[in-house]
């Protein structure tokens, strides 16, 4: 792996969900990438019960490009978050921990698409959707052969800028600008952009997304996401097709 940026991607005024997923499929496609299949990341929260002290809060979270790896972040209640990465059984220990942790079922949130490889980069658009209602569209960018992203970013930029036909600020992403803090509870003076990159640092930065989708109310567009989702799938398939046509 490399490393991965996320970022929420603003639906143009009067457009779907479905049309803005099938103008970013066109305008990849159009650039020489490749549509590779489709991705899921989703999130479920589960929240500690009252008669076991302060509320402590654990977010399972799974990524389709992880499959045997099931992603656990636990809030302590105090501002302190702890990771851990398990195998698929950790499922079923929180299902088992019912009398210690419930389910939030109606925030359950997932982000899922078509995938693209372009040349170094894996490109995913993500439609989110939380209990069937849609709440907005998230860009996947990987630059496969760097693992810093102080490296790397501003070709992940340039990519992005002539992939979405905007400008990106020139500053790192808020999630890379965070100071590190060492084993003994203090803060270092370099930030995370000049740390190597990990796969729980992708993980992260959904959850971030995903806490902030949860705080909006449903989009108008809702019920897009499904469609836009099969839009992209069968405007990269036609335009593929077409591709392979014209070279025979």
């Amino acid at each position: 792996m490399g490393v991965t940026v996320l970022l929420p991607y603003q639906i143009p005024e009067g457009k779907t969900g479905a049309q803005a997923i099938d103008y970013l499929t066109k305008r990849l496609l159009a650039l020489g990438a490749i549509h590779t299949g489709q991705f899921l990341v989703d999130c479920e929260t589960y929240i500690s019960t009252p008669q076991h002290g302060p509320a402590k809060t654990v977010h399972v979270l799974h990524d389709s490009e992880y499959p045997a790896s099931t992603f656990s972040i636990l809030d302590n209640g105090a501002g302190k978050q702890i990771p851990l990465v398990a195998d698929n059984l950790f499922d079923l220990l929180m299902l088992k921990m019912t009398s210690v942790y419930t389910s939030k079922k109606q925030t359950k949130i997932e982000s899922k698409g078509a995938r693209f490889e372009y040349g170094d980069f894996l490109i995913k658009l993500g439609s989110v959707t939380m209990m069937e209602n849609f709440k907005g569209i998230l860009i996947e960018i990987e630059y496969r052969p760097c693992v810093v992203l102080s490296y790397c970013w501003e070709m992940i930029r340039e990519t992005l800028q002539g992939f979405l036909g905007m400008q990106i600020a020139k500053e790192y992403p808020a999630y890379f600008s965070q100071q590190i803090m060492n084993t003994m509870g203090q803060q270092q003076i370099h930030t995370k952009q000049n740390e190597v990159y990990e796969p729980i640092d992708t993980i992260n930065q959904y959850l971030e997304s995903f806490t902030n989708y949860r705080k909006q109310n449903v989009l108008p567009v809702a019920g897009s996401a499904t469609a836009g989702a099969a839009s992209a799938q069968n405007t990269a398939a036609n335009m593929q097709g077409g591709t392979q046509r014209m070279r025979l």
